[in-house]
C-alpha cells in the first residue's frame, strides 16, 4: 500500500491514484484532470475547503489545521507558502 505524499491518503486500489496509475504517487484528489499533481496552493485550498465542510470549523481554523498537515507530507516538506 502507497501514501498519498500530497494528503496522505493510503492508496489501496488503481483507481485511488492519478490516472489509475499506480506508478504514481499522489491519490485522484490531488491530481488535475490531466494527472499532474496540483501545487501546493490547490492542495492548501481544497484541503481548507475540505476541512470546513467535513469538521465545520471556521476558514482561519481550517487553514491553519491544513497547513500543519501538509506541511508533514513528503509532497510539500520544503514549502513555505502560508
Amino acid at each position: 500500500m502507497k501514501t498519498c505524499i500530497a494528503c496522505g491518503m493510503p492508496m489501496t486500489k488503481a483507481s485511488d491514484f492519478a490516472l489509475e496509475d499506480e506508478n504514481k504517487d499522489y491519490c485522484i484528489y490531488c491530481a488535475r484532470p490531466d494527472g499532474s499533481m496540483q501545487s501546493y496552493p490547490e492542495k492548501l485550498e481544497g484541503t481548507t475547503e475540505f476541512l470546513i465542510r467535513t469538521q465545520g470549523l471556521d476558514e482561519k481554523a481550517a487553514r491553519e489545521v491544513a497547513i500543519r498537515t501538509l506541511e508533514k507530507l513528503p509532497a510539500w516538506k520544503d514549502t513555505n507558502i502560508n
